[in-house]
């Protein structure tokens, strides 16, 4: 893999990491899953509550993507690494 690729998929990661961890569009599933495995008293919720935990999935799925539908995932990828850049961006504001 190219390091410009090897970067865009990092920072789709990323991104999708934060949309399962904190992003407001995910509320309503993250709260529901949530309240039936609590992080304190399930392995379940803590994974789901956890970014460390999140992200080696979110990796995973990158890199079954890059692997399986390279050029769909490239859009995608693309798509999330500018979603990434701009969201840090706009918290230095």
């Amino acid at each position: 893999m190219r390091a410009l690729g090897l970067l865009v998929d990092t920072l789709a990661v990323y991104r999708l990491t934060k949309l399962v961890n904190d992003d407001v569009i995910l509320d309503d599933v993250r709260n529901k899953l949530l309240d039936r495995f609590p992080p304190e008293e399930t392995k379940i919720g803590n994974l789901i509550t956890c970014p460390w935990c999140v992200s080696v999935y979110a990796g995973g799925a990158v890199a079954l993507a890059r692997t399986v539908a390279p050029r769909q995932w490239n859009v995608l990828a693309q798509a999330l690494a500018f979603s990434t850049v701009t969201g840090l961006v706009a918290e230095k504001m």
